[in-house]
């Protein structure tokens, strides 16, 4: 009888990671330990993956709001500042903002609205047409914000952001301005010196606001893209990716992680004989249809991955073959002819009416929502995320 089992997806327990830990020895033995507790064997083409969280503790990639405060100064020389399109978040970029505010006389925040980048909603979109407010050319004072929406709180986490970002800065010493928009060279009314705090359209925010005479720019990746004071870093995304640690002190996106899923790589496979793929993970991208927020907060999936993980899926539609190529045929007849179809199919699909609907994605970032829905951001205890069965297919037995 055929295998009846397809793509299986288990988070690993492992212990909690500290500065210094061996993250290879730790990740290869938690696999190994689970296979024997769990009674599962390991394969070729496996998949090991691990949030990008405990590589990060295991290489001390931490850093303080001081030290954030210092790089921030140095790069403004300590006057004002435009902070433009902050994701909403208490854990992401609150502290951040500490020390932004710490390193700066006067701080003129930028929010976009009705969401930030990531789908955190100041307000719904049925309140902008109710109060005729068009969001990609009106500018909002604090005070016309209050006046048309009033004090409104984020619906999960009971948070008015605006009051809390407001206030938080106030209490670090720097005076603050508020305004509302979404084109970036809103800001250049109020000052020339900008930090761009977007993720993934930062590199346009640049281009924008340098054309349209910004005098100073920095992006929020390049705050923290070397050490201060012997602090961590991260050369290619600076604070981008980093996460509350303590009240005073951030976790920093991990770097340097390619010889790591390398390592094990090649430990597994001189443990078992097995080439199993390895790739470090951060935010996945799926949607929240009640909240609206996407994840992605990370600058990138997965920062790190080995060879046999580059790509995009090459998949037909088995759904597509069976009503159209094939809807004459049912039972065995039915099954015989897909599997045949897929045993011949060509080695890229792309444009093939046959592929259209299967998600047209990176694997790591197909993986790495896998992983991150797998592994959770709570009390799981299950950082890293096994695989098995994903390049499987019909066909398989």
């Amino acid at each position: 009888m055929s295998r009846m089992v397809g793509t299986i997806s288990r988070g690993i327990r492992a212990p909690i990671i500290r500065k210094g830990d061996d993250i290879v020895d730790i990740v290869t033995n938690s696999i190994l330990e689970a296979s024997e507790d769990a009674g599962f064997e390991i394969h070729d083409r496996d998949i090991v993956a691990m949030t990008e969280a405990i590589v990060a503790r295991a290489q001390g990639n931490y850093a303080s709001v001081n030290d954030i405060a210092e790089d921030v100064r140095a790069k403004f020389n300590g006057g004002t500042v435009g902070v433009i399109f902050p994701i909403l978040s208490r854990n992401r970029f609150a502290i951040c903002l500490r020390g932004i505010a710490m390193g700066v006389k006067k701080v003129v925040l930028m929010l976009s609205y009705p969401s930030d980048e990531v789908g955190n909603h100041l307000i719904s979109l049925d309140m902008l047409d109710e109060k005729g407010i068009t969001p990609y050319t009106d500018v909002l004072s604090l005070e016309k914000y209050r006046e048309l929406f009033g004090y409104e709180k984020h619906p999960f986490t009971g948070v008015d952001y605006v009051e809390y970002y407001e206030g938080l800065i106030r209490e670090c010493g720097a005076d603050v301005e508020i305004i509302f928009a979404n084109d970036p060279r809103a800001v250049l009314k109020y000052t020339k010196n900008v930090l761009n705090c977007d993720i993934h359209s930062r590199f346009r925010t640049k281009r924008l606001l340098r054309n349209a005479g910004a005098e100073i720019v920095y992006g929020l990746d390049e705050v923290l893209s070397a050490s201060v004071n012997g602090s961590g870093y991260n050369a290619d995304y600076g604070l981008l990716g980093s996460n509350k640690a303590t009240e005073d002190q951030v976790k920093l996106f991990p770097r340097d992680c390619q010889p790591i899923v390398d390592a094990i790589q090649k430990k597994l496979y001189d443990k078992t004989g097995k080439t199993v793929e390895v790739m470090v993970y951060g935010d996945g991208a799926f949607k929240d249809p009640v909240g609206k927020i996407w994840e992605l907060a990370d600058p990138i999936v997965s920062p790190a991955y080995t060879s046999g993980l580059e790509g995009t899926p090459n998949e037909l539609k088995l759904k597509y073959l069976a009503d159209n190529d094939f809807a004459d045929l049912s039972g065995d007849a039915l099954k015989e002819a897909i599997k045949e179809k897929i045993v011949s199919k060509d080695n890229d699909l792309v444009g093939n009416m046959a592929s259209e609907g299967t998600t047209p994605r990176r694997l790591t970032d197909l993986i790495g929502s896998l992983c991150d829905l797998t592994s959770g951001s709570g009390d799981k205890g299950t950082p890293i995320v096994f695989i098995q069965g994903y390049f499987d297919n019909y066909t398989t037995e």
